[in-house]
């Protein structure tokens, strides 16, 4: 499969969150805003990067038994490494994303890549697997993020156009599930029209 087709195929075929339904915790929790998506989409990118391609080069020297723990020591030290950057130069996200950073490491699309992708291809493969599943999680945190903050709070990015109103519920967690279900019928209805 060629590099340009594996970047692709995580924002569309393979979109964690529209497609795959994985990563919902974060999907959920984090989407108050498009900042705090985006923010939480690129940190679960890069930590889907850099541990595709470290778990793609050692695989073949990890036994059978230890696998799965040995994953989750390689991504827990880049989430670690991830959360520290936030936390010194993007410290208004890291307290607003909180919790959510450190629970990256046990976020069910980065070790569902691991096992799944990459440990059995390449390293260059597994990076761009990696940078394709993250482009589409973070784009779906992102739109998700920005449909709950113009409904919710009359901005979008901060940038109020509505003086601030909106409506409480897109902003609570009962319209982090109803933005997510309209979305979901929307990229299935485009998705289906596109593969006819």
């Amino acid at each position: 499969m060629s590099k340009i087709k594996l970047i692709t195929k995580g924002l569309v075929k393979d979109n964690p969150t529209f497609a795959l339904v994985l990563g919902m915790c974060p999907t959920l929790g984090t989407t108050t805003s498009a900042l705090n998506g985006m923010g939480m989409g690129v940190a679960t990118m890069c930590v889907l990067v850099l541990s595709n391609m470290v778990i793609s080069a050692v695989a073949r020297f990890i036994p059978d038994k230890v696998r799965i723990p040995s994953y989750i020591v390689i991504i827990s030290a880049f989430v670690t490494i991830i959360q520290l950057l936030m936390q010194v130069f993007l410290p208004s996200l890291y307290e607003t994303l909180g919790l959510f950073i450190p629970l990256i490491v046990v976020n069910c699309i980065v070790l569902g890549r691991a096992e799944a992708f990459a440990n059995k291809n390449s390293v260059i493969d597994s990076a761009c697997d990696g940078l394709g599943i993250g482009l589409g999680f973070t784009l779906s945190l992102t739109v998700i993020g920005l449909v709950r903050e113009v409904l919710g709070s009359g901005s979008a990015f901060n940038w109020h156009f509505l003086g601030g109103d909106g409506m409480l519920i897109f902003v609570l967690a009962p319209g982090a599930f109803l933005v997510l279900g309209y979305l979901m019928v929307l990229f299935k209805k485009l998705t289906a029209k596109k593969e006819e």
